[in-house]
C-alpha cells in the first residue's frame, strides 16, 4: 500500500475518474439498450444527455460519490472481502442520495436508466481499484513510536517488525540511558528522510539496532507536525501508564490523520481494540463508525436539541423561576464531565440541591441511586428529578456538539477515576461522544453498577445506527412519561412527602454528588 497521503490521492482520484468514465459509458446509447434490455427494467426510458447537461450530470455525480466513498480513503488493513463490501456499501449510499436527487426533480439529475448502469459499473470496478492500489507496489509501514516509558517501548520493538522512522517522546525520556533496548527493522536497505535529512540507517532482515540510534523526532506536544513531516501511517503507543492528557491525546491526533495507532496487549483494557485476535500488538478502534453515520447523527443531535429548546422554552422560565423561590442559590448547576479522549467538557443543570451540597463530601454517586434518600436534594429538586426536567440544560451542549443525544453517559473525572481502578476496559467508554441518554440508562443500570454499565455503552459503540439511536430514544422519552405520570400519580395519592421521595424511580444515575448523570 502507498503511504498516508499517497493512498488518498491515489483512492479520490481513482473513484473520480472511474465515476466520470460510468457517466459518459452509461449516457452511451448502446448501454441504455442493454439496461432496458432486462426484463424488469424493460420499461424505463432511453435518455442521452449532450453538451453541458452531460457535463452537469458527471459533477453531480462525482461529487455524490466521492462524498459515499469518504471512509475508503484512509489507508487501513482489510481483507479483500471487507474491502468489496465496504465499497458495495458505499456505491449504495451514492446511488441512494442520487435517486433521491431524481425524486425531487432536482435540475441536475440522473435519468433512471443512467443511474442504474452507472450504479452498476461502480459497483464493479470501484472495488477492483481499491484493491489495486493496495495489493499494488508496496511500501513498509512508516511507523512512530510514541510514549513516555522506555519499557513499554522496548516490548512494542520486541514485538514489531515494521520500520521505525524514530521516536516521539518528552525529552527526559532517552533511549540512551537504557541502552539494551533494540529496535526492529526490516531489511538492509536506507530509508530516506521525507524531511530531506539524512537517510535512516537499517540492518538486514533479523538484525537489531539501538533504539538510541533512531532520531528523536519530536516530543509529545509536537506529534502532529510530526505526523505530517514524516508521512507516518502507524503510531506504536508505549505509555507506561495510559493516562487522559497525554495517551487519549496521542490516540485524538491519530484519529485526526487517519494515522493507524496500535498498542500492546498488556494495555488492551485502556483502549477500544478491534476485534483482530493473535500477536502482541492490537489495532485501537479509533473510528467505530463510518462518515456518514457520524453526520446524519450530529443533523439529529442539533435537530433534537434546537426543537427541544425551542419547545421547552415556556417550561424552562417556569422552572427557573420556582428553583429561585424554593432555595436561594443559581438557577443553573455547572461541572466538568469526561468527553470524546478523555478531554473534559462543562455541562450545565438545573440546581435540584441545596448550594455547596458537596462541600463536606466531595464528589460521590448519589444515594438515590441505589435506592435510598438525599437529603441534600430540594423540594423542587424532587420534582425535576423525578421528571427528568433538571436535565433540559443539557439540549444546549448537544447543540454546540460537546454531546450527543445519545451515547455513553459522561461522568466526572474524580468518579473516573475511581472506577478505573476497578473495572477494566473502563476507557473504551471514551472512543464515541458522550450523550444524554443511552443503553445502560435504557436499562435502568446507574452508576452503583459500573462493569454492567460498560457492557452495555460498548455494545452500543459496535452497533450504533440512525435506527438505533431513535429505538433507544424512543424508550427514554416512555420512560420519561412513565415517570411523570407516576410522580403525579404518586402526588396526589401521597400521605407525605417522604413516600414521594422514596417512589420508583427509573432515572439513570447521579453522579455529581446528586446531580443526574445519565
Amino acid at each position: 500500500m502507498a503511504t498516508n497521503w499517497g493512498y488518498r490521492l491515489q483512492a479520490i482520484v481513482g473513484v473520480a475518474m472511474i465515476t466520470v468514465l460510468a457517466v459518459v459509458v452509461a449516457n452511451h446509447p448502446l448501454t441504455q439498450g442493454l439496461v432496458t434490455a432486462v426484463p424488469p427494467l424493460s420499461g424505463l426510458e432511453h435518455y442521452t444527455a449532450t453538451n453541458g447537461d452531460l457535463v452537469d450530470e458527471t459533477l453531480t455525480t462525482v461529487v455524490i460519490v466521492l462524498g459515499a466513498f469518504w471512509p475508503l480513503y484512509k489507508p487501513r488493513p482489510r481483507r479483500i472481502l471487507d474491502i468489496a463490501f465496504l465499497s458495495h456499501k458505499r456505491v449504495f449510499v451514492a446511488a441512494a442520495t442520487l435517486a433521491t436527487i431524481g425524486y425531487f426533480d432536482w435540475s441536475t439529475r440522473l435519468p433512471r436508466t443512467t443511474l442504474v448502469a452507472v450504479t452498476v459499473l461502480l459497483a464493479m470496478f470501484a472495488p477492483a481499484w481499491f484493491l489495486y492500489i493496495r495489493s499494488g507496489p508496496q511500501s513498509s509501514t512508516r511507523a512512530v513510536i510514541v510514549g513516555d516509558d522506555l519499557g513499554a517501548m522496548e516490548r512494542l520493538h520486541d514485538a514489531a517488525d515494521v520500520d521505525i522512522l524514530g521516536y516521539v517522546a518528552p525529552s527526559n525520556v532517552s533511549p540512551s540511558e537504557t541502552p539494551g533496548i533494540r529496535a526492529r527493522t526490516a531489511d538492509a536497505r536506507s530509508t530516506p528522510r521525507s524531511d530531506g535529512g539524512q537517510p535512516i540507517a537499517r540492518t538486514a532482515v533479523g538484525g537489531e539496532k539501538r533504539l538510541a540510534d533512531l532520531p528523536r523526532l519530536g516530543g509529545l506536544s509536537t506529534l502532529d507536525e510530526t505526523l505530517i513531516q514524516h508521512d507516518a501511517d502507524t503510531v506504536l503507543l508505549g505509555f507506561g501508564e495510559p493516562d487522559r492528557e497525554e495517551f487519549f491525546g496521542a490516540l485524538a491526533t491519530c484519529h485526526e490523520h487517519g494515522v493507524r495507532a496500535m498498542v500492546h496487549r498488556d494495555q488492551a483494557d485502556s483502549v477500544l481494540v478491534s476485534r483482530s485476535a493473535g500477536g502482541d500488538l492490537i489495532d485501537t478502534d479509533l473510528e467505530p463508525w463510518d462518515f456518514q453515520d457520524y453526520v446524519l447523527k450530529r443533523v439529529f443531535d442539533v435537530a433534537f436539541a434546537a426543537m427541544g429548546l425551542l419547545a421547552l422554552s415556556p417550561l424552562i422560565a417556569v422552572v427557573a423561576a420556582a428553583i429561585k423561590l424554593d432555595s436561594p442559590g443559581p438557577v443553573l448547576y455547572a461541572q466538568r464531565r469526561t468527553a470524546e479522549f478523555g478531554d473534559t467538557f462543562t455541562v450545565y443543570k438545573f440546581r435540584s440541591m441545596v448550594p455547596d451540597a458537596e462541600a463536606g463530601t466531595g464528589a460521590k454517586l448519589s444515594e438515590e441511586d441505589a435506592g435510598g434518600v438525599d437529603p441534600r436534594v430540594t423540594s423542587v429538586g424532587k420534582v425535576l428529578r423525578k421528571t427528568h426536567l433538571d436535565e433540559i440544560p443539557q439540549l444546549w451542549a448537544v447543540l454546540i456538539g460537546d454531546m450527543s443525544v445519545v451515547g455513553p453517559r459522561p461522568e466526572r473525572p474524580e468518579l473516573d477515576v475511581d472506577i478505573e481502578s476497578s473495572v477494566d476496559q473502563w476507557r473504551s467508554r471514551w472512543f464515541v461522544k458522550p450523550g444524554l441518554t443511552g443503553l445502560a440508562q435504557i436499562n435502568d443500570v446507574t452508576g452503583h453498577e459500573p462493569r454492567q454499565k460498560l457492557r452495555y455503552d460498548i455494545e452500543y459503540i459496535r452497533k450504533q445506527s440512525f435506527w438505533y439511536d431513535l429505538k433507544i430514544v424512543t424508550r427514554q422519552v416512555y420512560q420519561v412519561l412513565i415517570d411523570a405520570a407516576g410522580m403525579v400519580i404518586g402526588i396526589s395519592n401521597a400521605d407525605s412527602e417522604g413516600e414521594v421521595a422514596n417512589g420508583n424511580d427509573r432515572s439513570p444515575q447521579r453522579a455529581d454528588g446528586g446531580e443526574r448523570d445519565d
